[in-house]
């Protein structure tokens, strides 16, 4: 793979990216919710903030970048109620129980990535990365399967609060950014997304707040209607595609040519939570 310090941000997204977003979608879910009364939405905004401490309510929506402040900051308070440390506790709980389900024996041979992933955290720049800071500045876990989840999140949310600021210099809000990434592409390109309903359903944005969203990107000549749908065009498939690239090469700035290596060697305990079949867009193999 190339060496190049934006292809390997690009790649280690694209590979990495699975076994951190088990935290969301697993079996175990539901009964780590009921244990702690929390509906989804709490849990999910409890689990991803624990590291910002009892932030006020607008400290996490401003993290929480193309959610709904009202959603975000309401599940923020459900969540603070029933205790941030027990809400970290039942998360690790619940990883744990997934991890050793999936991975089983290999569990214990990931030890030997930690220390190379830990020195690379250690030199990431966090200033004007909140989210990212947070985490970086959170508790180790002693399982190995759980460290590296932790690690993970690290980078995945110092990513995305690098992702953010390029949202922000290209004049996206929080729902025009999240419309404007789930509109059709001119071109097939792989990529994740959520889809209309499921976007407004784990966002809490409304109808009237995408439509609104469409219009806006319409009149900036960003996007156009297609039926019920939006797809973007040139200038907003154009636009799209610089702020893919400028976040990549932000992130890249401060990998070493050596991560790619780790990315490699990191992906064959990635494989088995894609095949298990639990993440969206995954199936079980047999």
């Amino acid at each position: 793979m190339s060496t190049d310090n934006a292809a390997i941000a690009r790649r280690a997204y694209q590979s990495l990216e699975p076994y951190h977003v088990l935290a969301y979608f697993n079996p175990g879910l539901g009964a780590a919710q009921t244990d702690l009364g929390l509906d989804g939405h709490a849990f999910y905004v409890g689990a991803r903030a624990v590291p910002l401490g009892e932030a006020a309510g607008p400290v996490v929506t401003a993290a929480f970048y193309n959610f709904s402040p009202s959603l975000t900051e309401s599940a923020w308070e459900r969540a603070r109620a029933a205790g941030l440390a027990a809400i970290d506790e039942r998360r690790y709980a619940m990883l744990d129980e997934q991890y050793r389900s999936i991975l089983g024996d290999a569990c214990d041979e990931i030890a030997p990535l930690l220390p190379e992933f830990e020195s690379l955290l250690d030199g990431l720049p966090v200033s004007g990365r909140p989210l990212g800071a947070a985490w970086a500045a959170s508790a180790i876990p002693e399982a190995p399967h759980l460290a590296l989840w932790r690690h993970l999140s690290v980078l995945r949310e110092w990513r995305g609060d690098n992702h953010i600021a390029e949202l922000i210099s290209h004049g996206l809000d929080g729902i025009d950014a999240g419309v404007f990434h789930e509109a059709q592409l001119p071109e097939d390109v792989p990529r994740r997304v959520l889809g209309h309903r499921f976007f407004l359903l784990t966002r809490g944005w409304s109808e009237d707040d995408w439509n609104a969203a469409v219009d806006r990107l319409a009149d900036r000549g960003l996007a156009e209607r297609v039926g019920d749908d939006h797809r973007l065009t040139a200038d907003g498939y154009a636009m799209y595609q610089d702020i893919e690239a400028r976040t990549d090469q932000l992130t890249g700035a401060s990998l070493d040519a050596s991560f790619a290596d780790l990315i490699e060697r990191t992906r064959r305990f990635v494989k088995p939570v894609i095949d298990a079949g639990v993440l969206p867009g995954t199936r079980k193999k047999a």
